[in-house]
């Protein structure tokens, strides 16, 4: 976990539901865990998806990449560690780890691309101006 102000932590509790029968978590549920770093980043930012929606735009999955290091099991205390890696005039690249606090262990990295969309057309549209400028705040250059 790092100290950079730019990056955001949320913690969670590895549950019963996201583990195959061996108490392992199933690597879809490290996805799930990613998309709650990242609303939590936004959260933290004021600037949520809902208020995006409400402001004429959405900002969809366009890339996954997850590289996955070492298991999560059940009852686990894990922290997804967020922050943002590239912010275009369309597009925005979140980079995040899920990392066991007790050992520092990094158990898997990810780098997400989300594209800006209208909410009434669909149509590629420029992110807004206030939430790019919150973005670019606490950009980690050289990660996206």
């Amino acid at each position: 976990m790092s100290e950079h102000r730019a990056i955001i932590e949320t913690s969670v509790h590895v549950r019963y539901a996201e583990t195959d029968s061996l108490g392992i978590a199933h690597h879809s549920s490290y996805v799930i865990w990613f998309e709650e770093g990242r609303s939590e980043y936004m959260r933290r930012e004021r600037e949520s998806y809902d208020a995006l929606q409400k402001n004429g735009v959405f900002l969809p999955l366009a890339e996954l990449d997850v590289r996955y290091i070492a298991p999560a099991r059940y009852g686990d205390r894990i922290t997804i560690c967020t922050w943002v890696g590239a912010v275009r005039s369309r597009s925005v690249t979140f980079v995040g780890e899920i990392v066991k606090p007790e050992t520092n262990q990094v158990l898997a990295r990810a780098r997400t691309k989300h594209i800006c969309i209208d909410t009434q057309t669909g149509q590629l549209k420029v992110i807004p101006q206030q939430t790019r400028e919150c973005l670019k705040r606490y950009l980690v250059p050289g990660e996206g």
